[in-house]
């Protein structure tokens, strides 16, 4: 397991509250959009149980313009 290993859900979006994200609308199936207002950048997050896969945790902070340094804090 990686740095990005081992972060479930809740642990995300709280993570991305504290960096300025905000719930924007529910998406396809449990798919949810955050938005960035001061960047006005978008992501998905899925809302699935257990610890989110690394690849897809990379994914997420790719599109959210957010580098594994700012996201661990």
């Amino acid at each position: 397991m990686g740095r990005l290993g081992g972060y479930r859900y809740r642990d995300i979006v709280t993570r991305l509250k504290q960096l300025g994200f905000q719930f924007d609308r529910q998406a396809a199936g449990s798919h949810e959009i955050w938005f960035n207002a001061s960047g006005g950048r978008y992501t998905t997050i899925p809302n699935h149980p257990g610890d989110m896969p690394e690849g897809t945790l990379r994914a997420i902070l790719k599109q959210a313009g957010v580098s594994p340094e700012q996201f661990i804090g």
